[in-house]
């Protein structure tokens, strides 16, 4: 198992889309992965769950994979993460 924080640095944070694309990528992994805020974890391969976490400009959320594609799965979103979700500031 792997965990990572990271700060959520897009204009507009953890909105529908930018939630999107975290659950596409996610979903392209066989780990399990997971992400907390503020106690609240959820599965990051349900967009329900990522909308949830409320996660805006500035907040840190902690990403959690735990399998045998686990190093990349966390990798792969940090990317997403720090590239503001492929969205212009």
């Amino acid at each position: 198992m792997i965990e990572r924080e990271v700060e959520i640095i897009n204009k507009l944070g953890l909105h529908a889309r930018a939630a999107a694309r975290l659950v596409k990528v996610s979903s392209n992994f066989y780990s399990e992965i997971k992400i907390t805020r503020n106690d609240r974890t959820i599965n990051a391969k349900s967009i329900m769950g990522v909308m949830m976490l409320a996660a805006g400009k500035g907040s840190f959320v902690t990403l959690i994979a735990d399998g045998v594609d686990e190093r990349l799965a966390i990798e792969e979103l940090t990317m997403l993460i720090k590239n503001r979700f492929g969205e212009p500031e």
